[in-house]
């Protein structure tokens, strides 16, 4: 018999079973160990909350995958776990059989429940992190076994539904339960409502974290003591945060920094529709170890940050780099030239995207972009490039070996003049034909591993863009594709 997934009699059985509740949760101490993960997927797809609470008190396994059922639980099966939860931590002395010590609510176990009792019995969690938190000031009774509860959670002002009632029920027991969140995003500037989350989480088990929509400097302030606790933090993420966010002192400038220091496992740093002033961007980077991914997008960058950036530690090691609808038309080449410079022997992904390089910026940029030998993916949309100077990028990219992928911008003359200030709208037609005759045969000559494509339009809001590439047969291919994102980095 497989144990993919129940047979048919096993199957009637199970839902005569669970036709009577009572019966059902009396028979739970006879019910094999190879039958519970069944069982249990039948009682949670129709809504036997009773069942499941019990099931849950008396689970056979270390781990309960939640996350990885066919539907994330409604408010009603959420609390018929933590009644679960609570009568199981209630029991002072558990039956030997009873192993649960981790709620898994996020996606990480594929196919977990139709692979057979044997898989669910073989989940090993490295994710556990020492007994004794660290940061949130919580304690635990010496001798109690803690639960383990692991969501991606996020706060805002609209909180979903069951999240909203499982945090408020591990506040309520924090001395036995420790609540992990890997992802963590605060979409809220309520100081008072982050802090309340921080105390409850457990801060080491953060790897990513992200902030938006902060518009007051005293958030920032709140949150910054807290993030020196997170010293498992491999992903930061700002976006959209006002002005007032840095109008602390440069003392709090400081702290903040100080904090963000302490960030040893740190490896990528996105920043987008982050007002900074021109000494907070200093001050809050020159602290940061060297990073693997940085990006940075519709900021308001000066020339003196940017040289800034290429003389910062933080930069200096960059695998992935994406610079991104930054206002760069009268800036000097030299300080995006001398950051290209730090990368010529790691980056492996370059996106220099909607930044305004004109033809003289260009030409003195390649021949360090010429030296960017581990360069698999180069994206240069939106720029100001004549064809000329098209065609003597794609001479240069066409020579790195190990590039897959590259994005180019369509050309000044594939617009009227006019046009180009609107270039979120479709290039001329009868001129860009005129454009792709003269690229085809290059294009050609870029070989079957080079993917080639231009770009005539984009929308950064959608993240979508309109893309010609040219077929085997010589005729170009429009579509209409997701923008890229920066390579992920195993975390």
């Amino acid at each position: 018999m497989s144990t993919t997934a129940p047979c048919s009699l096993q199957l009637v059985a199970m839902q005569s079973l669970l036709s009577n509740q009572s019966l059902a949760i009396s028979a739970l101490e006879d019910l094999p160990r190879l039958s519970f993960p069944e069982f249990f997927m039948e009682a949670y797809a129709q809504g036997h909350t009773e069942v499941v609470k019990a099931m849950v008190k008396c689970w056979p396994f270390p781990c309960l995958p939640l996350g990885d059922l066919t539907r994330p639980p409604d408010l009603g099966t959420m609390k018929a776990v933590l009644d679960g939860l609570e009568m199981l931590l209630a029991t002072k002395e558990r039956p030997s059989h009873w192993q649960l010590q981790v709620v898994e609510l996020r996606k990480v176990y594929p196919n977990i429940w139709t692979r057979g009792y044997h898989s669910m019995a073989r989940i090993s969690h490295p994710g556990l992190l020492n007994a004794r938190p660290t940061g949130s000031g919580r304690s635990q009774s010496s001798g109690e076994q803690p639960l383990w509860i692991f969501m991606d959670l996020t706060i805002d002002r609209f909180q979903n539904e069951w999240q909203d009632y499982l945090v408020q029920w591990a506040r309520k027991r924090k001395q036995r339960v420790q609540l992990c969140s890997r992802k963590l995003q605060i979409l809220t500037g309520s100081a008072s409502t982050i802090q309340k989350a921080l105390l409850l989480l457990r801060l080491d088990s953060i790897q990513e974290l992200g902030l938006s929509k902060f518009s007051r400097g005293g958030t920032v302030k709140t949150l910054a003591p807290y993030l020196g606790y997170m010293k498992n933090l491999q992903l930061l993420s700002l976006s959209r945060m006002s002005a007032s966010c840095y109008t602390c002192s440069p003392k709090d400038s400081c702290k903040f920094a100080a904090h963000l220091g302490q960030l040893h496992h740190l490896q990528e740093l996105h920043l987008h529709d982050v007002l900074f002033s021109s000494e907070n961007m200093p001050a809050i980077l020159r602290s940061l170890k060297p990073l693997k991914t940085f990006s940075l997008s519709s900021c308001l960058l000066t020339e003196d940050n940017l040289r800034f950036l290429s003389l910062c530690s933080c930069t200096s090691q960059l695998k992935h780099l994406r610079l991104r609808s930054l206002l760069m038309l009268h800036f000097s080449p030299e300080p995006l030239q001398a950051l290209l410079e730090n990368g010529t022997h790691t980056l492996e992904t370059l996106a220099l995207e909607d930044c305004d390089i004109t033809d003289s910026e260009l030409s003195a940029l390649l021949p360090t972009l010429s030296r960017c030998s581990l360069l698999g993916f180069f994206s240069f949309y939106g720029n100001r490039l004549s064809v000329a100077s098209l065609h003597n990028l794609l001479n240069h990219t066409a020579r790195l070996s190990h590039l897959t992928r590259g994005i180019y911008p369509a050309p000044l003359e594939s617009y009227s003049v006019l046009d180009w200030w609107h270039r979120h709208i479709h290039a001329d037609s009868w001129r860009f034909a005129q454009v792709r005759t003269g690229l085809s045969q290059m294009f050609r000559e870029m070989g079957p591993n080079h993917k080639v494509q231009i770009c005539t339009r984009f929308d950064h809001r959608t993240d979508r863009g309109q893309f010609y590439s040219l077929a085997p047969d010589g005729s170009w291919v429009l579509t209409q594709e997701a923008l890229p994102v920066l390579s992920p980095l195993p975390l």
